[in-house]
């Protein structure tokens, strides 16, 4: 409280009158006695960010250990425990107008000297709500432009800006395991159980990850106690547990069968720019609390914790499938025939991921507590459908298999660490039941000039909760797969290049978004050129979400790419309009 009143008095009457949020090397910037108070006042020593590559210069005489850079690039929990090093290393570098190219590449034999690119300059290695506050409180007196990063897990770059400060909460690796649990502000004699209140003695077995929780630590710790739930996956479950995952939304392969991130969070901690530190939940701060479940993240505050419920650890089976194509024709019929009976198999409860090639495809998800006999029933359909196309050259492989529980098969297939370090650009699409009933041909095309991935992520259990109960675009709640087209490209490539793939990008997003206007696409696997993005992401809450925005972020200071608030500011987001 006494923060707040200190950030109180202190807006408005910054040094910077500009109008504009002040970066490094301008005047406003602060001075080294200035941040030296700043480092006084928090549990740790002020960070000074660098691009994931300095430590392979200068070349002739390294500064780092480059060998780990290049055996490490593409591990995601490695590129986290760096502050300046983001899963996608195209938002550590920033593009010029004149199409120069400031960065860092590992690729050193490029001849191209290593620069700090979009990479915040210094930060506060955040340990506790109070070194949030006293960043943020700082921050506001200077007029800076404030970033938030956990992982860096991004396809919008939304956790860095050039010339930057930035808030890092990596290491909030607080995480308990309770057995009872009473919501703050709840009446007194309820505590949780499953989906519900009661006022028995019952487990309740919730667990709350600090911010700086990373998924294969929630998981571990689940499993320890017989438990799981629904989380992010990726090759050795590097994002973040407490951060911007949940925010945007959240899904899993589990989400079929328990429903999004947003709809098993219990509670949340939170320190908003007023300096307040906020308990929130359906009985506190509610409208928040519904905000920050799909509203977006870096929009309303910075999250410090989150109660998650958690499922009983039960075996898993896992259905693989494989098909090979010799002709475009019937690759576009299969891509087509397979999302088309995607409804299917998600209201059976089936989650998991896969992709389309050129002449391609392949993959696997999962069933919770399912015999291999009904498994086999379930996916008939589509394993018949497949072997039907035999006559037209396809040949395809699918099978069954079991795990004893659902932690033996994530490990199996997610345990190794890998999958970053690329440069890429993504756009997605959460194609609903419409669209896969009527539209599938039309979609289909799209999905192989892409050569698309999908998620079957919705449906089930997604479809049956009431799309208002959570911030979260209610086209989740008609979805039922998520497609997605992407671009890559290695460094040293000229922005001329990169715009080619760009101007690609944005030809399926309009090709996308015209054939299925209503879908809208998922916040945290998308691109920076989506059309009519306060629809496409937050659908008929936006307004609502601009609301809460405004009443708990007074001063503005939270704004990230296509987020809630972000009409208001300049493209580089560093002056409001």
């Amino acid at each position: 409280v006494v923060l707040a009143l200190v950030v109180g008095n202190l807006a408005g009457t910054s040094p910077n009158n500009t109008g504009c949020l002040c970066t490094y090397g301008q005047p406003c910037w602060p001075t080294a006695d200035q941040f030296a108070e700043l480092e006084s006042q928090v549990s740790q020593p002020l960070i000074y960010p660098v691009p994931t590559a300095s430590a392979c210069y200068p070349v002739n005489d390294p500064s780092g250990n480059c060998t780990q850079a290049v055996q490490d690039w593409t591990n995601g929990n490695w590129r986290s425990s760096m502050p300046g090093s983001m899963e996608a290393p195209n938002f550590e570098t920033f593009t010029f107008k004149n199409g120069t190219i400031d960065a860092c590449y590992l690729n050193t034999s490029l001849g191209v000297p290593c620069e700090q690119g979009s990479v915040p300059v210094i930060g506060v290695d955040a340990r506790t709500p109070q070194d949030i506050q006293a960043a943020i409180n700082f921050a506001l007196q200077y007029d800076l432009k404030l970033v938030v990063k956990n992982t860096g897990h991004d396809f919008l770059g939304r956790s860095t800006a050039r010339g930057a400060f930035v808030i890092w909460t990596h290491n909030m690796k607080n995480i308990t395991f309770d057995a009872q649990f009473t919501p703050q502000g709840a009446p007194a004699n309820e505590t949780y159980q499953g989906r519900s209140f009661t006022h028995s003695n019952p487990t309740r077995n919730l667990i709350i990850v600090g911010a700086g929780i990373q998924w294969y630590e929630a998981y571990d710790t689940v499993n320890q106690h017989g438990r799981m739930m629904v989380g992010g996956a990726s090759l050795g479950g590097s994002v973040g547990a407490g951060g911007g995952w949940l925010q945007g939304g959240g899904h899993s392969a589990l989400s079929p069968t328990y429903g999004l991130g947003v709809d098993n969070a219990i509670e949340m901690t939170v320190v908003t720019s007023t300096g307040a530190y906020l308990t929130v939940n359906n009985y506190q701060n509610p409208d928040l609390f519904w905000a920050l479940r799909g509203g977006g993240g870096g929009t309303y505050g910075i999250v410090t914790s989150v109660t998650y419920r958690t499922y009983e650890q039960l075996p898993v089976v896992m259905y693989f499938v494989q098909a090979n194509v010799t002709n475009a024709t019937v690759m576009k019929e299969l891509i087509g025939g397979v999302i088309h009976l995607q409804p299917n198999l998600t209201d059976d409860g089936w989650g998991g991921y896969g992709s389309f090639g050129s002449d391609n495809m392949s993959f696997f998800c999962i069933n919770v507590n399912m015999s291999t006999a009904a498994a086999n029933a379930s996916t008939q359909p589509l394993t018949d459908y497949l072997l039907g196309l035999g006559a037209e050259g396809v040949s395809s492989t699918a099978g069954i298999y079991s795990f004893n529980s659902w932690y033996e098969w994530y490990t199996y297939i997610f345990g190794s660490a890998g999958q970053n370090g690329g440069n890429v650009m993504f756009t997605s699409r959460l194609l609903s039941r419409d669209t896969l009933a009527n539209r599938y041909t039309d979609v289909a095309e799209i999905l192989y000039d892409c050569q698309a991935s999908f998620n079957m992520i919705a449906g089930g259990k997604v479809s049956q909760i009431d799309p208002d109960s959570a911030g979260v675009n209610p086209a989740w709640r008609n979805a039922v797969v998520e497609s997605g087209c992407g671009v890559s490209w290695q460094e040293g490539a000229t922005a001329e290049e990169i715009s080619g793939l760009t101007d690609q990008l944005k030809t399926w997003i309009k090709e996308m978004h015209d054939l299925t206007p209503q879908d809208g696409a998922y916040f945290n696997e998308a691109s920076l050129y989506e059309i009519d993005w306060q629809y496409t992401f937050f659908g008929s809450h936006y307004a609502k979400l601009k609301e809460i925005k405004d009443k708990y972020d007074p001063y503005r200071l939270f704004v990230v790419a296509e987020g809630v608030g972000s009409e208001e500011w300049n493209e580089e987001l560093t002056c409001r309009w």
